[in-house]
């Protein structure tokens, strides 16, 4: 079930290698045996994979256009639920009528970004009932610029701990949502490490993996650094800031599955250490022409091959 591949996140020697094969066993077995097991654990591998969803940014052009049909033809791709980004259509003021046509289409609320204004104290008695009724129960801050800002964050962690113990009150998890930047240098480690090392091990910190990979670092190693931390995780194909198209390469995209990405190992080190609930698909390109429904299938498709292939 915990097969960790070996990193080949970017194969231009970007990165180093956080996970290995683990040594096969001395004890011989038959082909009878071998394929039991093999059986076995990929049965095990199947019940554990978390549920998937989409971050409803991907498609944002589509949701102003037509809101429903939009989550309509979400709903059809075989995703289980949908992580919002401000974009409510008609039932800004419902969220009980969202929840409901939503569970019209047997889907649910993975999840919300919210930036912080949302939470202050003019807004923080709406949101969160708005978030509660709607039935989401992790809200992620998607950015902030004093993120990677050395004099300033501190401050925002500060701030994310203070709303952290508020919204747990509430009965909603809080967390913050990776770009490249947080992954720049900070006090010999990164600003990613700043804020995980300084607030508390249930808040959580939603990786995006293609941010991480479009940074050229690697998402298996800082899964593996804050077990349990990695609940909700964005499965994004970005290809790393420096990738160059070389007859070697030729064909890669950002679409999941024909990205630079091992994602299986990702995947495995979201259900071994992450505690990860959720992958969240999210596309922010649209290569060759596809339009974001499109290219939102496409990825659906590679992430489901994957899955299947572990």
């Amino acid at each position: 079930m915990n097969r960790l591949s070996s990193i080949s996140l970017i194969t231009l020697a970007l990165i180093g290698a956080a996970c290995t094969d683990p040594a096969p066993s001395s004890t011989a077995m038959t082909a009878t045996q071998s394929t039991d097991s093999t059986s076995q654990a990929h049965a095990q591998t199947s019940a554990s994979i978390p549920k998937i969803s989409v971050q409803l940014y991907s498609v944002k052009e589509d949701l102003k256009a037509d809101f429903k049909q939009t989550l309509t033809q979400i709903a059809a791709m075989g995703f289980s639920g949908v992580e919002f980004a401000g974009d409510f259509g008609p039932y800004a003021d419902d969220p009980q009528g969202l929840k409901t046509y939503l569970e019209s289409l047997g889907l649910q609320a993975s999840g919300a970004h919210v930036r912080l204004k949302h939470f202050n104290a003019d807004n923080f008695a709406s949101s969160v009932a708005f978030y509660q009724t709607l039935g989401v129960d992790s809200v992620i801050v998607p950015w902030d610029e004093r993120a990677n800002d050395p004099e300033k964050i501190n401050e925002l962690v500060s701030d994310l701990n203070k709303l952290n113990k508020q919204l747990k009150a509430e009965g909603l998890r809080f967390g913050y949502h990776n770009h490249d930047e947080e992954f720049e240098t900070y006090q010999q480690h990164t600003f990613w490490d700043q804020i995980a090392r300084n607030t508390t091990d249930d808040f959580v910190m939603q990786m995006d993996v293609g941010w991480v990979a479009y940074a050229e670092k690697n998402p298996v190693l800082y899964i593996n650094r804050y077990p349990n931390r990695t609940q909700t995780t964005h499965f994004k194909a970005k290809l790393p800031k420096s990738f160059v198209a070389t007859e070697e390469f030729a064909g890669k995209r950002a679409i999941i599955g024909e990205d630079m990405t091992d994602w299986p190992a990702v995947i495995n080190s979201n259900i071994a250490v992450g505690g990860t609930q959720w992958f969240v698909v999210e596309q922010e390109e649209y290569p060759d022409g596809l339009t974001p429904l499109e290219a939102v299938a496409l990825s659906k498709k590679g992430l489901d091959r994957i899955i299947e292939k572990l």
